[in-house]
Formats: structure tokens, C-alpha cells, sequence
């Protein structure tokens, strides 16, 4: 849903103790093809004004949210099949992937969306373009935008290799710091005893960072890689024990978006790789003792994975979290059909 409000949205320059989210959700900005970002967080840490924040310094200013309850339908679009057969033209509604394009979509609550909406979502995030099929008849649209996708970990953990897809994480903790609370609180009251005059207190901060967005997605393209950067991505990529290479690809665009939003003009250096590894490798890690408790699966999930895991090795896929088992199973099934 297309989401309208007359209340004025909080700018993004005035969160407070917000670094790492702040700079997550720029980097997607820069390179949406990034796979959005995953905000892991109790209630009450500002996840969607965040959200809302940030759509507010994209081109059209746009946040669409998906509602839990969305079907296919509503996400992806729809064709009219009789105006086609009738008329011999395609008639497409658009679907809230449409209507994100160029802004935020925003997901709250992405752990309670059911996985195959969730995948087919972060589908059109690496693709940039939704396609829509119907009985021979298809339509495909460019569906280029932010992904935003937040849950409370009590309230349910996303499957592994749906968490492997969102590009960058960050998790946000409860803040024990008084001082840093008090900050927290009289700014947002400031705020909301005048809306207007708080925004123009900010406009500029605002404005320049709209000019960073800008500048910097024009700039991604003519920022090249040098070994030592290859090589740290690759150090700390194994040292996090990810499986397969997309935490490689995506560290490397990060750095890249980093880099170009900080007015690089000719190359990303390590130093860029080692300021976003974290949120690369957050929800990424198979050190237990390293992830964090939000993105830990339970005993009964982890049994649910195993079954899924059992399931598409029986099928010829092999994915990470049990690759060896996998491998077992589909020597059997390559032998059995030979026989």
C-alpha cells in the first residue's frame, strides 16, 4: 500500500545514535541491487521511522509497505487475460512492486511474511525487474528500489538461505546509555511540538545528502577493485566461514557504494571493505559463539531446516547448511537412475 500520511516524517540527519543503520540503509540507497537491508530489533528502536526517513531522500520519495497479508497478486501485479485475448494487448494492474519503484518498500515484520512471497521479493531486489506470467502472457516491468525489511527476533526468526539474500543486516539493541537516551527523547519532542520548524532546522543537512545519493550512484560505475582489496574481502569472508560467494560479491559492492558516497573518484580502498564488513557478515557467520542472539535459529527450527535441507538435495539442490549430507544424496539418486 501506497503510504500517505500529512504528518511530517522525521529527518533522516536528525536520528540519533543510529551510525550503522544510518550508513546500511545509504549504501542500499546508492546500489539497491545491493539486496536491501534487515533490521533485527525489539519495538521501540525507531526501525520505521528510519525507513521513512530515508525514502524521503530518493527521487521519488516514495514508500510503499507491504502488508503481511499481501497475496501474490498485490506484490507482483496482475494481467487481464480476457482484455488480451479480446483485444490482443496486454492489460496489467500494477502490483506494489510497480509502485516502489524508485523508493522504499518497506516490510515490517519480514520474518512473519510466508518465505515464498519473501524470496520472490528478494528476487526482483537482485534483479531490478519484475516479470508478471499468465497463461502464456507475460509483462515485465523495471521494479529498481530500496528493500527495507525489519522484525522483532521474539517473534519468529527467517529461514537461512532467506537471510543470506538480504544484502546487509543490522541489529539494533535497547540503548542503556542515559545520556544518550535523554538525547534520543528531547529530540524527538522538539520534534513533535513543531514539525516545521524541526525540519527546517535540518533542510540543509537534508539536501546534502540527497546531493551524496545522486553523485554517488552516478559514480559506482568508475570505481574500480585493486588486489588488496580482493584480498581482504576474500580474508574476511573465510575467516567468517560464509557459505558460497555472494557475502564476496556483496562486501565488494558495498565498499564500492561507501566509497562513491564519500566522493571517491577513482578506487575503493580497504579501508572501505573493513567500515561495512560487519553488516555484510552479521546475519552471514557460522561461528555461533559470533552471530548474534536475534539471528539464531531454535532447537524446532533448526529441525525444520534440516527436513527442507533433506528435501532439496533429494531434488539435485545443494544448499549450504548441510552441503556434505547433500552431496551424499545426490550420488545415490545420479547411481540409482543409472541403474
Amino acid at each position: 500500500m501506497n503510504e500517505s500520511s500529512s504528518y511530517p516524517v522525521f529527518p533522516f540527519s536528525a536520528l540519533i545514535a543510529q551510525d550503522a543503520l544510518q550508513q546500511a540503509l545509504l549504501l542500499a540507497a546508492v546500489d539497491p541491487a545491493l539486496g536491501g537491508v534487515l533490521v533485527s530489533g525489539p519495538r521501540g528502536t525507531a526501525k520505521s521511522t528510519a525507513a521513512r526517513a530515508l525514502a524521503e531522500l530518493l527521487p521519488e520519495g516514495r514508500l510503499v509497505t507491504l502488508p503481511l497479508g499481501a497475496s501474490e497478486e498485490q506484490l507482483i501485479g496482475t494481467l487481464d487475460i480476457q482484455s488480451a485475448l479480446r483485444d490482443g494487448g496486454v492489460v496489467f494492474s500494477p502490483g506494489l512492486l510497480a509502485k516502489a519503484h524508485r523508493g522504499v518498500l518497506y516490510v515490517d515484520e519480514v520474518n512473519l511474511l510466508p518465505n515464498p512471497l519473501v524470496d520472490q521479493l528478494l528476487d526482483v531486489v537482485a534483479s531490478g525487474v519484475n516479470i508478471v506470467e499468465r497463461d502464456g502472457i507475460s509483462h515485465r516491468h523495471d521494479a529498481r528500489f530500496v528493500l527495507i525489511g525489519t522484525m522483532n527476533p521474539e517473534e519468529g526468526e527467517l529461514r537461512p538461505q532467506l537471510l543470506d539474500r538480504f544484502g546487509l543486516a543490522v541489529e539494533m539493541n535497547n540503548c542503556f546509555d542515559s545520556a544518550v537516551r535523554q538525547s534520543i527523547v528531547r529530540t524527538r519532542l522538539v520534534f513533535d511540538a513543531d514539525p516545521d520548524a524541526f525540519r527546517a532546522r535540518h533542510a540543509a543537512q537534508q539536501a546534502e545528502l540527497e546531493q551524496q545519493i545522486h553523485a554517488a550512484r552516478a559514480a559506482l560505475s568508475s570505481l574500480d577493485f585493486d588486489d588488496a582489496v580482493h584480498a581482504r574481502v576474500s580474508e574476511l569472508c573465510i575467516d567468517a566461514h560464509v557459505d558460497g560467494l555472494r557475502a564476496d560479491l556483496v562486501m565488494l559492492r558495498a565498499a564500492r557504494a561507501l566509497a562513491a558516497l564519500e566522493g571517491a573518484t577513482t578506487r575503493i580502498d580497504v579501508n572501505h571493505v573493513e567500515r561495512i564488513a560487519d553488516s555484510v557478515l552479521l546475519h552471514r557467520r557460522h561461528e555461533r559463539q559470533a552471530a548474534p542472539a536475534s539471528l539464531r535459529e531454535t532447537p524446532k527450527q533448526e529441525a525444520a531446516s534440516r527436513e527442507s535441507t533433506a528435501s532439496d538435495a533429494d531434488w539435485g539442490y545443494l544448499p549450504p547448511e548441510s552441503a556434505g549430507t547433500a552431496k551424499v544424496k545426490q550420488v545415490r539418486l545420479l547411481a540409482a537412475k543409472k541403474a
